[in-house]
């Protein structure tokens, strides 16, 4: 498949970089900064551009035209940058170019705590997401736009919410939920973010769903 990758140098988007590599498929990553991208391979290629600059609106169309897939880690970096509501304005950029362009298939990275709480959830698990919740509201209040946005979107989106992020390993081994959270959702790694994001892109049972992940 010819894929492409914005947030293409975060923790998620350089991994699903690099396993869409490995995997054989033609990854476009578009990044600001090329010296911040480690992944390499003969299928790459790199578009440099920044969502929020509107003379780089022909290069981001560019990036995306004729792609099977789009795929986003992007996200805020800080309270500072939820407060602004960087998540859903550099989506809306990307959003922008895929419906320019008559790309159909997104897929974004979200968070857990924006899915319906799950049926006969443990009452520690229920406590920990409404902590979590209150800490990282500006943080979930962008994710919630975002979302929202998708919504009334062209696209065939895919929403996709894990909960605690974790450096480590690719496992391939975790739960996925469509339309809500694996029960007891307490942490996964990004590289299994990554991988379930790749795995998602032809699955129609995820189009214009929000997909719980977790161990």
């Amino acid at each position: 498949m010819r894929l492409t990758v914005f947030g293409a140098t975060g923790g998620i988007g350089q991994e699903v970089v690099r396993q869409g590599l490995a995997a054989g498929h033609r990854v476009t990553a578009v990044v600001r900064d090329p010296a911040r991208l480690s992944a390499r391979g003969p299928g790459l290629e790199v578009v440099r551009a920044s969502l929020t600059d509107p003379g780089d609106a022909g290069a981001l169309r560019g990036a995306v035209a004729g792609r099977d897939a789009v795929l986003s880690g992007l996200g805020a970096r800080g309270l500072k940058d939820a407060r602004a509501g960087v998540a859903a304005r550099l989506t809306r950029s990307v959003v922008r170019a895929l419906e320019a362009e008559g790309v159909r298939r997104l897929l974004v990275v979200s968070a857990a705590p924006l899915a319906p709480v799950v049926e006969r959830e443990p009452l520690a698990d229920r406590l920990m997401l409404a902590a979590v919740g209150r800490v990282l509201k500006p943080v979930y209040e962008d994710l919630r736009v975002m979302e929202a946005e998708l919504a009334r979107s062209a696209t065939d989106w895919t929403s996709v919410r894990p909960p605690r992020l974790l450096d480590k390993p690719l496992t391939g081994s975790y739960r996925t939920a469509v339309g809500r959270n694996p029960r007891s959702a307490r942490t996964i790694a990004r590289a299994d973010v990554a991988h379930a994001m790749l795995t998602m892109v032809d699955d129609p049972a995820t189009v214009k769903q929000g997909v719980g992940v977790a161990y």
